[in-house]
């Protein structure tokens, strides 16, 4: 069995390579997943995730991650994701390789959301807005540059500005132009592609300000108690999700539906119904998409086959 730390995982997926990986898996069945939470026992905002997966007569996959937001106030900070992900044969059982949890999970959630974002985004989309200053932030920036090539300045806007100052002067080269943002409403207001990834309680992207043909893609409100985007962004928007099996767990979409802004019959498709043509994505120029980021144990397997595969 094969091991890949970090830098391994991230120079093995390329993102253009990894987003077609995840097209093409897409034109498949949903894999048979699961998902187990266990909160620490001593109180803390602590969780170990387990989310096994299994493709009908192909491969199975068990990630094993403990989810720490505390991490962040280390000296010095540690990822607040941190595990394993490990690719099993599906035919025998037999372990193929075992990958770094915090990088493959930083690799296949930035490439569920730059998929959603290359059927969903305006082709001539020009400016990218990151909410967000975390550790997943720059893969976000990378992927959906990779994504949406038209996209030629990048805006970051965090709460804490010199975190923001910190992930831009990391990427900042001059083929990519980055800068950081202050006044969030006026960089709502500008932006064609907004990608929030944040562990906000309260929305932070007000409908009204979005401009006409805009692209948004929420990750960070994974649990019922967040938040990122007010309802009328939802409701002004037609809305995507990567999937339809853990859709009602996200505050974004939960919340809405809760103050009636929205049914849940009104997402208009999830990836599978998208990349397979069963459903329209983007319709016209001018309307306003929002595609949810919800994640889960089938893309973790597509993210370890696509490894499996790029080592040969």
């Amino acid at each position: 069995m094969k091991f890949f730390d970090a830098a391994a995982v991230h120079k093995a997926l390329p993102w253009t390579y990894l987003i077609e990986e995840l097209r093409a898996a897409h034109l498949g069945a949903m894999p048979k997943s699961d998902v187990v939470v266990q909160a620490d026992p001593a109180g803390t905002e602590a969780q170990f995730v387990t989310l096994p997966g299994w493709a009908p007569g192909g491969p199975i996959v068990v990630k094993m991650v403990g989810v720490f937001p505390q991490n962040a106030g280390l000296h010095p900070p540690q990822p607040a994701v941190q595990g394993l992900v490990v690719l099993f044969d599906g035919a025998t059982g037999a372990a193929q390789l075992a990958a770094d949890g915090a990088a493959m999970t930083a690799r296949k959630t930035a490439a569920d959301s730059a998929l959603g974002s290359q059927i969903l985004s305006r082709e001539d989309a020009e400016e990218l807005l990151i909410v967000g200053a975390g550790a997943l932030a720059p893969h976000f920036i990378t992927a959906h540059l990779a994504a949406r090539p038209s996209l030629k300045r990048t805006v970051i806007w965090n709460r804490t500005t010199s975190k923001a100052e910190l992930v831009a002067a990391q990427l900042r080269t001059e083929d990519i132009e980055i800068v950081v943002g202050e006044d969030l409403d006026a960089c709502v207001a500008r932006a064609d592609v907004i990608s929030c990834v944040t562990m906000s309680d309260k929305p932070l992207i007000k409908g009204r300000l979005l401009r006409p043909g805009c692209h948004l893609d929420l990750v960070g409100a994974y649990l019922p108690t967040l938040r990122e985007a007010d309802d009328a962004a939802i409701s002004g928007a037609r809305i995507f999700v990567d999937n339809r099996s853990n859709m009602e767990s996200g505050g974004d979409l939960r919340q809405a539906v809760q103050s009636g802004a929205i049914a849940w019959s009104d997402i208009r498709a999830d990836l599978f119904e998208l990349v397979t043509g069963h459903m329209q994505g983007r319709t016209t120029g001018d309307e306003i998409t929002l595609f949810k980021n919800n994640g889960g144990a089938h893309l973790d397997l597509y993210t370890a086959a696509a490894l499996s595969k790029a080592v040969g």
